[in-house]
C-alpha cells in the first residue's frame, strides 16, 4: 500500500488524509502536493507509483508532464520582459513581430495574447502533431491568418497556440527560445527543477501521463465550424501525446513542461511573494499588480464556461475558479488535474502534479478537494 511521504505542518492533517485516501483508491496513482506560505513549504508531500503496474514508487524528485500549467511559466517569462521594459503590455504585437500585422491583426496587443483574448485560439490550416515542434512554421501560420473573433472582446482558451504566440514574441525580443529562457532565467536562478521539454538525463526519473479511467462528464460536442471545434479538433490531443519522444523533448510551452509540485511551487511562489524568493527577484510589485488587471470575464468561447482572465493568468474566486478565494488570487490548471494557485493576499502558493489524469478537473476534481482542504485548514470559508 502506497503511503504519503514527505512533511507537512500538523494543521494540514486533513489534506494528508485526503491525499492518502486518493492514493488508496488509485484516484491518484502517483502525485505530489506542495503548499508554501510566506516562503516556507508547510506541505511538501508525495506518494504512489510512477507506473500503472505499481512497481516503481513515486519519489521526491519524480518528474511528470504538467500540461497547461506550463502556460503559467510562459506567462511569467513574458511578464519578466515587461518588467524589464523590453516589452509593453499595451503595445501592438506587430511592434515586436512585424509579420503578425497581416490579415487584420495590426491592433492586437501583447495583453491580448496573455489573456487568451487575441482571437487566435486555433490555426485555420490543419496542424499535425508532427508540425507542432516547428516553432518557425506554426508561428508563421498564426501570423498570416485572421483572428477568429474580434480581439479583446472575449476570451477563447488558446489551448495549443498560447505558448507559440508568447514564445515568438520572447524570441523576437531576446533571441532566446522559451525553453532556453526558462532554463537560464527562471529555473536555474530559483533552483527549481522544471524544464520545458524533458532532457535525456531525466527520462529515468520521469513518469508518463496516464489516460483517464473515470467517466467523462456529459456535455454537448462543439458545433463543427465553431471556435471551440476549430480549437479543440486541430490537433486532437491524446493523453499519450506528451509520452512520445518527439513531443516530450520539444519546446512547446503550451503543455510540455516537466516538473513536480515542489518545482512548480518554487516558480509560482514568486508571484505570491512580491515577485521573488530567497533574494532572487523576477518581477516588481508594479508588474505583479498588472496581472490582476481584468481583461475578460464571461463565457469562454472555447471552453463554454465562465472564466475571468487578468494579464497572464485566470483570476481566482470567479467562474470555474470559484473553488478558491477571490481577491488577488491567480491560477491555472493542466489537462487531467495539475494545478497552481498563487494567493497574494495570504502569501500562499498551492501546486499539485500527478500522473493519473482525470476527466473531472478543477472544482470537480481531486485538485479542487485538495484546495478546499488547504483553505479549510487556514480557516478560510469557501462556497
Amino acid at each position: 500500500m502506497a503511503q504519503v511521504q514527505g512533511h507537512y505542518d500538523p494543521q494540514f492533517e486533513e489534506l494528508r488524509k485526503l491525499f492518502q485516501k486518493n492514493l488508496d483508491s488509485k484516484a491518484d496513482l502517483g502525485a505530489s502536493i506542495t503548499v508554501n506560505i510566506d516562503g516556507k513549504n508547510v506541505v511538501d508531500i508525495w506518494g504512489g507509483y510512477v507506473d500503472e503496474e505499481c512497481t516503481r514508487p513515486w519519489e521526491a524528485e519524480t518528474l511528470v508532464a504538467v500540461w497547461s500549467c506550463t502556460k503559467g511559466v510562459a506567462s511569467l517569462a513574458l511578464l519578466m520582459l515587461i518588467d524589464r521594459g523590453l516589452v509593453d503590455h499595451d503595445a501592438k504585437v506587430a511592434q515586436y513581430w512585424p509579420e503578425f500585422a497581416a490579415n487584420g491583426k495590426q491592433d492586437i496587443e501583447i495583453r491580448h495574447l496573455l489573456s487568451h483574448t487575441s482571437g487566435l485560439s486555433a490555426w485555420e490550416e490543419v496542424v499535425t502533431f508532427e508540425d507542432l515542434p516547428d516553432q518557425d512554421a506554426i508561428a508563421a501560420k498564426l501570423a498570416a491568418q485572421a483572428p477568429l473573433w474580434e480581439p479583446g472582446t472575449a476570451s477563447g482558451y488558446h489551448a495549443a497556440t498560447f505558448g507559440v504566440l508568447i514564445a515568438e514574441v520572447l524570441r523576437r525580443v531576446t533571441g532566446k527560445t522559451m525553453k532556453q529562457f526558462v532554463a537560464e532565467e527562471i529555473a536555474a536562478p530559483l533552483n527549481a527543477y522544471f524544464q520545458i521539454g524533458l532532457s535525456d538525463k531525466d527520462i529515468s526519473r520521469a513518469s508518463n501521463s496516464i489516460a483517464p479511467k473515470d467517466k467523462p462528464p456529459t456535455q454537448a460536442m462543439p458545433e463543427p465550424g465553431s471556435i471551440s471545434f476549430k480549437t479543440l479538433a486541430n490537433s486532437v490531443f491524446s493523453p499519450n501525446f506528451v509520452n512520445t519522444e518527439t513531443i516530450r523533448k520539444a519546446d512547446l510551452s503550451s503543455f510540455n513542461g516537466f516538473g513536480n509540485a515542489r518545482a512548480m511551487n518554487r516558480i509560482y511562489s514568486t508571484l505570491a511573494l512580491g515577485g521573488g524568493v530567497d533574494g532572487v527577484q523576477l518581477l516588481s510589485q508594479k508588474t505583479i499588480d498588472l496581472i490582476f488587471q481584468e481583461q475578460s470575464d464571461g463565457i469562454d468561447l472555447v471552453m463554454g464556461f465562465p472564466m475571468a482572465f487578468g494579464v497572464g493568468y485566470a483570476l481566482g474566486g470567479r467562474g470555474s475558479a470559484n473553488f478558491m478565494p477571490g481577491g488577488k488570487v491567480g491560477c491555472w490548471g493542466g489537462w487531467g488535474g495539475s494545478l497552481f494557485i498563487f494567493d497574494i493576499d495570504r502569501k500562499l502558493t498551492f501546486t499539485y502534479a500527478m500522473n493519473q489524469m482525470s476527466h473531472n478537473i478543477m472544482v470537480k476534481g481531486r485538485e479542487g478537494e485538495y484546495v478546499k482542504a488547504v483553505y479549510k485548514a487556514l480557516g478560510v470559508e469557501l462556497e
